[in-house]
């Protein structure tokens, strides 16, 4: 009887494929998403899209993207071919994982977009024993105050004009120096 439990254990603590213990699907997940983002800094065209799930979606930017991964990858494989893709580096990242999937959201440093913003969903793959990206967000971020002009531009309307101050806006006129102390005479006509 103490034979066949023991073989039990084993067998139970032995057998299937299991998804990471949850204390450690984060760092998982983390590594994942750094690898590929690794895989398009250096121009790894399969190393890049065999992250993502079959079904896998990549939204950029522009209104428009909405890309499957054999669309995505149609589009961005000239940018692979040339071994130029794209550099984005993760400097706050924050994942949860619950169930064989997990979600994130990263804030980026970018070559050529500046700060952007990603965010994303993974999957545990059961037959390959590894996280796949299912979804992945990219947008560009715009601080509150700038967001007029910039609704303004993707309308193409002229950015909104600076508005003329009123009496009583603003800073007080500064005080003139006493006795002419730093102030410079400057020529008629220069």
């Amino acid at each position: 009887m103490r034979r066949l439990g023991i073989t039990a254990v084993l067998l139970v603590g032995c057998g299937g494929h299991q998804m990471p213990p949850h204390a450690y699907a984060a760092e998982a997940v983390g590594r994942v998403i750094d690898d590929w983002h690794a895989a398009a800094a250096e121009a790894d065209e399969a190393r890049y899209f065999g992250h993502f799930t079959e079904d896998g979606v990549f939204l950029g930017t522009d209104a428009t993207e909405r890309w499957t991964v054999p669309a995505f990858r149609e589009y961005a494989h000239p940018h692979f071919a040339e071994g130029e893709a794209w550099t984005f580096r993760s400097v706050r990242r924050d994942i949860h994982v619950e169930s064989g999937i997990a979600w994130f959201d990263e804030d980026l440093q970018t070559e050529n977009l500046g700060p952007a913003r990603g965010s994303g969903v993974l999957r545990w793959d059961e037959e390959q024993q590894r996280w796949r990206i299912a979804q992945y967000n990219l947008a560009l971020t715009v601080p509150n105050e700038r967001f007029t002009a910039v609704r303004a531009a993707i309308a193409g309307e002229p950015p909104p004009e600076a508005e003329e101050a009123e009496p009583g806006d603003g800073p007080e006129p500064a005080e003139a120096p006493e006795d002419g102390e730093g102030i410079e005479a400057t020529p008629p006509g220069e």
